[in-house]
């Protein structure tokens, strides 16, 4: 699948909705819900132990993701970033959300996540 041939808001939309999904099981700390829609790859590096791990410094440090804002989808042949504004609820100031998709299997899945 070419992803430079798939409209934005396409790619934006299911973007948002694996995203949601990530961040909703990340405030409550599911690893089987937060991966459901991950590669395998990135399901052998994000294991359950290391996503609790993770959470619960960000919650302590950060508190838990709050709004979020499209600022980019960028389209290559074999995936699709996107590239968000992030708040959250303890601390002030904006963070960046990414996300890069792919297709396999019939299925878009993601590849790499990660807010900085």
């Amino acid at each position: 699948m070419n992803f430079e041939e798939i409209d934005e808001s396409k790619i934006s939309s299911i973007a948002n909705e694996m995203m949601d999904n990530l961040m909703d099981a990340s405030t409550s700390i599911d690893h089987a819900r937060h991966v459901k829609d991950f590669t395998d790859r990135l399901k052998n590096i994000v294991t359950k132990e290391y996503l609790t791990k993770v959470c619960e410094e960000y919650q302590k440090e950060k508190g838990l993701f709050a709004e979020r804002k499209i600022i980019a989808v960028l389209r290559r042949p074999n995936s699709a970033i996107v590239i968000w504004k992030q708040k959250f609820t303890k601390v002030g100031g904006e963070y960046l959300a990414e996300m890069i998709i792919v297709h396999q299997n019939g299925k878009f899945l993601v590849d790499h996540t990660w807010v900085i």
